[in-house]
């Protein structure tokens, strides 16, 4: 019969500081696969995004979206048709188009136009007489680009097409009502659409 010593199990290794007891304690199994699951996600995360272009870092995705939302804008405004003055003339008769335009009008023209048109550091609209144009094109193009040498801002950026053409609209219906209190007259005589 052999007498082999019976295999013992290692004593857990014990360090002790201050009284605290450090044992040498193995993690828990589901914790080293969630690590291990974490590192393998984060590796392959960076390899699709950086290495291998398999999705879009964020600026891409970010000028892509804009490339689209600007190609939609774009047939947009094609879709509506050029710029008139027969459909100028065409919404300034339509009522709700004007009061559009009149809301737009009392919150970013009245400022300098006065609230009745009348003038202010603007000039008067309800006179017959204007600087840049009478014609309803003209007015439109002066409230969509501005004219930077007087101090008219360009609206079209900040309004967008619809807004510029309902205070296009607004602003015809003004034009010859000569209200009371209102500037003296700038510019050319207006002979008619």
């Amino acid at each position: 019969m052999s007498t082999k010593a019976p295999a013992t199990a290692r004593p857990p290794v014990v360090h002790t500081y201050d009284d605290i007891i450090e044992e040498d304690n193995e993690l828990p199994k589901w914790w080293v696969g969630t690590l291990l699951l974490c590192t393998a996600f984060g590796v392959a995360y960076y390899m699709a995004y950086s290495m291998y272009g398999i999705f879009d870092n964020p600026d891409i995705a970010f000028e892509k979206e804009s490339a689209i939302t600007r190609a939609k804008e774009a047939e947009r405004l094609k879709a509506e048709g050029p710029v008139d003055k027969a459909a100028l003339l065409l919404l300034s008769k339509d009522s709700a188009t004007v009061a559009d335009g009149a809301q737009v009008f009392t919150t970013t023209c009245a400022v300098c136009h006065a609230a009745n048109g009348g003038g202010g550091i603007g000039p008067n609209l309800t006179d017959d007489a204007w600087l840049h144009g009478g014609a309803p094109d003209a007015i439109y193009k002066t409230i969509n680009e501005g004219v930077t040498g007087k101090g008219m801002p360009a609206w079209g950026p900040q309004l967008g097409s619809k807004r510029v053409k309902a205070a296009a609209a607004y602003v015809i219906t003004l034009r010859g009502t000569k209200v009371a209190g209102g500037k003296e007259a700038q510019g050319a005589p207006f002979e008619g659409d």
